[in-house]
């Protein structure tokens, strides 16, 4: 693009906008000392961008509609075959339609984002196909994942594959659908506040939030940098460890990762439980809008496995009481600065920026309007905040959730895992078009108590379904110590293996 030199109005607008007053002739003399600034920018500009090659051939897809599209899960289904051999041969995978495919339209739920086109391959892609894999599409998400209900994106609800016309959670609506009906055997989903779990638990699927760093966030649209999650969505454990054996690790382009330490988490699986040390946080449970048959069927889990030969106990960590508070200064106003008036990258990290996706994501601004009612009013907190408070509840957010995680890490001391109910409730019914918005804000927020602490903490933590209620599923939470995936993984083993979860 040629590098347009500013007018004078302009430069005043600039100054304006910073706090300064400038006269005329003021402005001309700071406009007179930029020009020989823009040489660079200019150099920069002729430079072709420095981005990651793509390695395997594919065509841009198709929207699938009626019976193809049942229950709304699909953005664009596809075709892309991986390598002729690996841990994910004859394996197909749906993606969340915030992660790039090259040459395959991308939204990420949203109307403003319709019609780009990624010109890479998420690291997470190209993983998957050098395993072998074949990638079957991508699938709708919440309006730039604001939600955990399945209401909030610009092509309308997705539907609970149990029930239809209740949600299938969010804000990874879609892949949770895709897996639970079988259409894919598996689906990436992203996670800054429950998004991988609570469509997890809602469909009845184990879903894994690992470690924060552990999964190379690397071409996927950011929400906030510290939040950021991206993992595996399956209908059985060792699809789940399996996939995410082939995901994790450090791909040298991710600021997220801090030395990720990886396991060959297949293997753990035979441990059984016998020995473990799982502590029920009564925390987790009773909540002001917790679900009698929730906590009861929780609870009922627990002492599976204690059966299993668990130790099993309740115990207290009163801080996860407040770690939804702790998560909220940090998800609305870093959502805010990063994702939206940081055109979705932001600056001040080091890692591969995504330039197309940030000059199409740009144009919300004259768009604002279109925005979901979800994301509007995380904005207007998150803004008002930041411009009233200078970023002061943020920053002190931020210390806090390393308070917040000692707590639990103080607990993990003596534990192998903490257990708790994934979610208060069951799947919601979907709010109707003509809902008021404080139904529609109430649905797309009311599930996050359990799942948001462990995104401001990092700990990774994985929603195992474990009983049916009213013919929806409910979803226990199994949370381990930084990077001991592995255990989490022996645990739901065990409990898969003890017989079938609808039944229990």
């Amino acid at each position: 693009m040629a590098v347009r030199r500013p007018t004078l109005d302009q430069l005043r607008s600039v100054a304006e906008g910073l706090g300064m007053r400038m006269g005329d002739e003021e402005l001309k003399s700071y406009d007179a000392l930029m020009q020989a600034n823009y040489a660079a920018y200019e150099a920069v500009d002729a430079m072709p961008d420095y981005i990651p090659e793509v390695k395997y051939p594919r065509t841009p897809g198709y929207h699938p509609v009626g019976e193809e599209n049942k229950y709304n899960a699909w953005y664009v289904k596809t075709t892309i075959k991986g390598a002729a051999s690996g841990k994910l041969a004859g394996k197909t995978i749906a993606l969340k339609d915030n992660i790039c495919l090259a040459g395959v339209p991308m939204m990420n739920g949203a109307s403003t984002l319709e019609g780009y086109i990624p010109n890479m391959d998420a690291t997470i892609v190209t993983r998957i196909l050098d395993a072998g894999g074949t990638i079957a599409g991508k699938v709708h998400c919440e309006y730039f994942c604001f939600s955990g209900g399945s209401h909030t994106g610009a092509k309308g609800p997705v539907h609970n594959p149990y029930k239809m016309g209740y949600s299938a959670g969010g804000s990874s609506s879609g892949s949770g659908v895709v897996v639970a009906t079988g259409e894919v055997d598996m689906a990436i989903g992203g996670d800054q506040g429950g998004s991988i779990r609570m469509p997890g638990s809602f469909c009845g699927l184990y879903g894994m939030k690992g470690t924060h760093g552990l999964v190379p966030y690397t071409g996927i649209m950011p929400i906030e940098i510290t939040l950021d999650h991206t993992g595996p969505m399956t209908r059985t454990v060792h699809d789940n460890a399996l996939l995410l054996e082939v995901l994790a690790g450090a791909d040298g382009l991710d600021p997220r990762q801090y030395a990720p330490k990886t396991a060959n988490y297949t293997e753990a699986m035979a441990g059984g439980v016998k020995g473990l040390r799982i502590g029920i946080v009564k925390e987790g449970f009773g909540l002001p809008n917790s679900e009698r048959d929730v906590d009861a069927k929780v609870m009922a889990g627990a002492e599976l496995f204690r059966k299993l030969g668990a130790a099993v106990e309740e115990i207290s960590v009163p801080m996860h009481l407040v770690g939804p508070a702790i998560w909220l200064p940090i998800a609305a106003e870093g959502a805010t600065e990063f994702m939206m008036k940081g055109n979705g990258m932001g600056t001040n990290w080091r890692g591969l920026y995504n330039v197309g996706l940030l000059d199409a994501h740009s144009s919300w601004r004259h768009r604002a309007d279109e925005l979901s009612d979800s994301l509007k009013i995380t904005m207007l907190l998150g803004e008002y905040f930041t411009k009233h408070y200078r970023g002061h509840f943020y920053a002190k957010a931020q210390n806090l959730s390393r308070k917040l995680r000692a707590a639990y890490d103080q607990a993990l001391a003596k534990y192998d895992l903490l257990l708790m109910p994934t979610l208060p409730v069951k799947a919601t019914p979907i709010p109707p078009p003509d809902a008021p918005r404080e139904l529609y804000i109430q649905r797309a927020f009311e599930m996050v108590p359990n799942t948001a602490p462990f995104d401001a903490t990092g700990h990774p933590a994985m929603t195992v379904p474990c009983g049916m209620s009213e013919g929806l599923p409910i979803g226990l939470m199994l949370i381990g110590k930084h990077f001991d995936e592995a255990t989490i993984y022996r645990a739901a083993a065990a409990f898969e293996g003890a017989g079938d979860w609808k039944k229990m």
